[in-house]
């Protein structure tokens, strides 16, 4: 007889999971690869990208709160189109996302090593990790392992406190750039193309190509995760569609301080002539708030590493629900008993 998951995750904990997976590193380069591509538009574009997902995430909302299983990413194609397609859906989920949990060690990593340190500067050479960084990262995909060994309770408390970290640093970057010098006439000037120079093709242009519909993927882990969830019925489509709706408002409004954040001398070659390889910590250094930039830099280390660490739950969670659908070895359906 399978044993069963206990439920210590509540609505809250549960839509910060999701908050905690969607809102990874992206957003320090969306908000400037969304702008060359569609211009002011671009904020028309986080819109459209949160309703894109919001109308895929529904139906999965609805199948969480109805079969509020661990891993139930991996058991709703066998549920609806049998045990081949099922295998096939399973495996191609569970790989699309165990892959990420290694990338986001390694995107850490390569984020420290910009530290002003001379330490941190020998992680990362030439484009890749130097030795001392992938050892570093090894380290890191243990420590998102052990924080999920030692029981969900421990892995939804710290997930809850980084998750809020990861919100409150894109809020003081909001408000520090709107109050450092919004400059309002970059969202509509008529001699940079008004609100919308490329049209409004490119909207859906930077919607596909610049990360927006990527950055909102994170909604899975809510759904992975029902298994364990208090009154699934309604706190896995709060954590689905709260998580979502927070992420896009957070997204906008990074948008919006980004465009207004730009100087004259940073428009002067056109939308398409924006140059930046770390965007608002560049912002930052322009506009004297160095305390700012350096705060980006840490959490460019800190958003990737609890991302990783909510889909290492996620796809343990997933290999659990395969073994359920047959697939795997009965091991790997054991649960401890703690």
């Amino acid at each position: 007889m399978q044993q069963q998951h206990s439920r210590h995750i509540g609505p809250i904990a549960l839509m910060l999971t999701g908050l905690g997976s969607i809102i990874g590193s992206g957003w320090l380069f969306g908000a400037a690869h969304a702008a060359q591509i569609a211009g002011p538009a671009a904020i028309v574009a986080w819109i459209v990208g949160m309703v894109i997902i919001l109308s895929i995430a529904l139906s999965y909302a609805e199948l969480g709160a109805m079969f509020p299983e661990s891993g139930g990413m991996v058991r709703y194609a066998r549920y609806s189109h049998g045990s081949l397609l099922g295998f096939i859906a399973a495996w191609a989920n569970w790989i699309a996302i165990v892959s990420v949990i290694p990338i986001e060690a390694e995107a850490s990593v390569q984020y420290m090593s910009t530290w002003p340190y001379p330490w941190a500067q020998n992680l990362y050479h030439n484009g890749e990790l130097s030795t001392v960084g992938l050892s570093f990262a090894a380290v890191l995909v243990i420590a998102y392992f052990l924080l999920n060994y030692w029981g969900v309770k421990l892995f939804a408390k710290a997930n809850s406190a980084i998750t809020i970290f990861k919100v409150i640093v894109p809020a003081v970057t909001v408000g520090a750039l709107i109050y450092s010098g919004f400059h309002s006439e970059n969202l509509n000037n008529p001699a940079m193309g008004g609100f919308a120079p490329f049209g409004w093709a490119s909207v859906m242009t930077a919607v596909a190509t610049s990360g927006i519909v990527f950055s909102f993927n994170g909604f899975q882990s809510p759904i992975n995760l029902a298994g364990e969830a208090r009154n699934p019925g309604k706190s896995v489509p709060f954590g689905v569609v709260g998580s979502i709706l927070l992420a896009a408002v957070i997204y906008v409004a990074l948008q919006v301080a980004f465009l207004g954040a730009l100087s004259p001398s940073e428009l002067a070659h056109g939308w398409k002539g924006l140059d930046f390889s770390s965007p608002f910590a560049q912002l930052a250094m322009a506009l004297g708030l160095n305390w700012l930039m350096m705060t980006l830099y840490f959490d460019a280390f800190v958003s990737p590493s609890g991302t990783g660490a909510t889909y290492m739950a996620s796809t343990s969670r997933m290999i659990y629900g395969m073994q359920r659908n047959g697939t795997m070895p009965e091991i790997f359906g054991r649960i401890h008993p703690l």
